[in-house]
């Protein structure tokens, strides 16, 4: 579908806002540096504020770097107004014109370019055979259902070709079901289409779903840029551990390194670890276990104290003490393994590949 896949790279970029209460400047974005691929799908995501939303609207242009440079397909476009750039954005109010039906919200910004009425016409039904609404040209869009609508929004942003895609958190006026739903339809159409898209998105659910590269914003800062797997289990801080999917983080301390893995200390117990990363022997160190990585057993590497037990259907939510650190274990298809009750004494196992060092 696209007329060429462009990739976007942004170097040392920040924009500064000043605060309206207190008339200080402040960093809304700071030193961003990142490298999009022609055709990659990437997500911003990052709680509210982070900056996330202020990075996509430097790359549509209807912000404007204060430092640093933003390139789209190898063409510096900080200079550019957002019409003259080679992107379209999807936004979350989906911004249909309530007056056009269907297919000329869609024919909108051909005509705009002064395309004949034959191409349009071809254009227009090739896109919305895509996106799931052929036959329904004619349809008012306040006819729509949420997901209907956010198609069209799709469609429109698509039709004109677009070396870029943009999507400011496009789901989020859908229902639960309907999000997930039309995630995968929008990957789908994505890959179908071969473009480079970015999109804004809180929800890391949504980010791990549909991602092939994952931008974690914090305080403006990009925190950790990779694909879903590595930000899952090598995130590059308690943050980033944090904010994707659930941790349990056991402080301690680094005892021993031998051949890239080590023993680190843990509540009194040793804990072999597979890599120590750059610890050396000595340094403290924070142990990132995932809750569905850790089991609960009559023998393992941890002694601990259950405190919660409840059966959740399809899994079995623990809550245990090991000392004085809360680890959380989330034991999946738990029919017919042994279940433990609160106040029983067990161990947390799991292997040294389990854990991220940080």
């Amino acid at each position: 579908m696209a007329k060429e896949k462009k990739g976007v790279r942004i170097e040392h970029v920040s924009k500064i806002y000043q605060d309206p209460k207190t008339g200080q400047d402040f960093y809304a974005v700071h030193d961003a540096n990142i490298d999009i691929a022609p055709g990659e799908f990437v997500c911003l995501l990052g709680p509210s504020g982070c900056g996330k939303t202020t990075i996509l609207r430097m790359i549509a242009g209807f912000e404007s770097p204060d430092e640093g440079e933003i390139y789209l397909g190898g063409e510096a476009i900080n200079e550019l107004t957002p019409n003259k750039r080679d992107t379209a954005m999807v936004f979350q109010s989906y911004a249909l014109l309530p007056h056009y039906n269907i297919f000329d919200n869609v024919a909108y910004g051909l005509k705009l370019r002064k395309m004949d009425e034959a191409a349009i016409k071809r254009k227009v039904t090739d896109i919305l055979d895509l996106v799931g609404l052929e036959g329904m040209e004619n349809r008012m869009t306040n006819q729509l259902s949420g997901g209907q609508q956010q198609r069209v929004a799709l469609a429109r942003a698509l039709v004109i070709e677009p070396g870029v895609l943009l999507f400011d958190e496009p789901l989020s006026n859908l229902d639960a079901k309907l999000r997930v739903d039309m995630r995968n339809e929008i990957r789908r159409i994505q890959q179908e289409a071969g473009i480079t898209a970015i999109y804004v998105t809180h929800d890391q659910s949504e980010a791990m779903a549909i991602s092939d590269q994952i931008i974690i914003m914090k305080k403006g800062v990009v925190a950790q840029i990779g694909t879903p797997h590595e930000v899952y289990y090598q995130p590059s801080d308690e943050f980033v551990a944090d904010f994707i999917g659930e941790s349990n983080f056991l402080k301690g301390t680094v005892s021993s390194i031998e051949g890239g893995k080590g023993i680190a200390v843990i509540e009194g117990h040793d804990v072999p670890v597979s890599s120590t990363g750059h610890l050396a022997a000595g340094d403290a160190c924070t142990l990132v276990l995932r809750p569905e990585s850790a089991k609960l057993a009559d023998k393992g590497v941890l002694p601990c104290t259950v405190s919660l037990s409840r059966f959740m259907g399809n899994y079995q939510n623990y809550q245990v003490m090991v000392g004085g650190s809360l680890v959380k274990i989330t034991d999946f298809n738990p029919k017919n393994h042994k279940i433990y009750e609160v106040g029983d004494e067990a161990y947390v196992d799991f292997s040294p590949e389990d854990v991220h060092v940080l």
